[in-house]
């Protein structure tokens, strides 16, 4: 019997300010290089929608879905300015959800030559997924869905199942996604095309395949080579097809029934890595990979520059004074955020990534300026 598994990803990442020293400099806050007031504002458009997408979910559980959510520690922090938020995700996993962990501030530690700050990251997501929704993750997924072997054993001594990662083409050479492959944790890859359909197509009405309805999505899997089809959407995308209609929400509620007509079975990702037999990729143990490929997230000068520069934080963070230490090292992890190297690309989606990558280096050169006076 075919399985599909479904892993929503909630998050929104804390935008940086535009920011420049003023003479004299000031003490380093939140506000001083974050804009917590348009994270406010993007938290409040997603907030609006949240209550009916989950109330889907919670409906579709009912008929028989079975999904694993990925909340970031950034996403459950901004929930304090509506509680209502996370009561909801609480009642999904009363119902059966399955929540993944991952790097807690949707981090690219796993890139640091020194894989100490990945590790206590991991560990902070999975004791506040644990103190939040009262359940263990057993699945890993890493921001931007990265696969860098060299974590593998950490993931695994840390008692996780299987890892979720992007099934990018440099790994598949020709393979199919839909198998769990033999790896340190077994691993599963999303099927970037599906996976796409709901997240980036659903409501495209110049798209062959509108409308997407349930059972003609349960039918392109049904017609699919492999064991188990793994998706993985971001959930903001959920709410802006909302905002273009009830389709959404149709979809997700008679999703498990036109599943289960052409018989595929909803698996958590757990579930599929016992059920299935592990196939062989000899790529995962030699590339990298990520959300659309590495060079997205290191492909320029500046994202490598801006990568060496954390990791030289890193170490200065450590013999600065201990009470000021965790500020300090909050902000460090703030500025961690995949969204910051994304936004350093210079491509039609992102735009003007030289104007950011200057305004990133006038933040890192204040918090390195700020580190000298604190071990002075």
């Amino acid at each position: 019997m075919k399985a599909v598994c479904i892993c929503f990803e909630v998050h929104l990442p804390l935008p940086t300010r535009w920011y420049w020293p003023l003479e004299g400099y000031t003490i380093p806050e939140m506000d001083t290089y974050f804009d917590v007031k348009r994270s406010l504002n993007n938290y409040s458009k997603l907030k609006s929608n949240l209550q009916v997408i989950n109330d889907a979910i919670d409906d579709s559980i009912e008929r028989g879905g079975k999904y694993t959510f990925d909340i970031s520690g950034i996403f459950i922090e901004q929930c304090k300015w509506a509680p209502e938020t996370m009561d909801s995700f609480r009642l999904l996993a009363e119902k059966g959800a399955h929540f993944a962990a991952s790097p807690y501030y949707h981090s690219t530690c796993s890139l640091f030559p020194d894989l100490q700050e990945f590790k206590e990251q991991v560990q902070m997501h999975m004791r506040t997924i644990e103190h939040e929704f009262g359940v263990k993750p057993l699945t890993f997924v890493n921001s931007e869905l990265l696969l860098e072997q060299r974590s593998m054993e950490i993931i695994k001594e840390m008692g996780f199942k299987c890892v979720i990662s992007e099934g990018s083409q440099n790994l598949l050479n020709g393979l199919h996604p839909a198998h769990v492959y033999y790896n340190t944790v077994p691993t599963m890859l999303r099927h970037i095309n599906l996976s796409e359909d709901i997240e980036k197509l659903f409501s495209d009405k110049k798209w062959p395949g509108y409308p997407l309805i349930a059972d003609k999505f349960a039918t392109w899997i049904s017609n699919m080579n492999g064991d188990v089809t793994t998706l993985y959407i971001k959930y903001d995308a959920l709410n802006s097809h909302l905002e273009n209609g009830e389709k959404i929400i149709t979809f997700l509620r008679k999703l498990p029934e036109c599943l289960d007509a052409h018989g595929i079975e909803m698996l958590y990702p757990e579930e599929a890595v016992e059920r299935f037999k592990k196939e062989e990729m000899p790529s995962l143990s030699s590339k990298k990979t990520a959300r659309y490929g590495m060079h997205n997230l290191i492909g320029n000068h500046a994202q490598h520059l801006y990568m060496h520069e954390l990791v030289n934080i890193g170490k200065q963070i450590q013999n600065i004074k201990p009470e000021n230490k965790d500020k300090m090292q909050a902000l460090y992890r703030y500025l961690q955020q995949s969204e910051i190297f994304l936004e350093m690309k210079n491509d039609a989606y992102y735009g003007h990534g030289y104007e950011k990558a200057v305004n990133n280096f006038s933040i890192m050169s204040d918090i390195k300026r700020a580190l000298l006076e604190e071990v002075q």
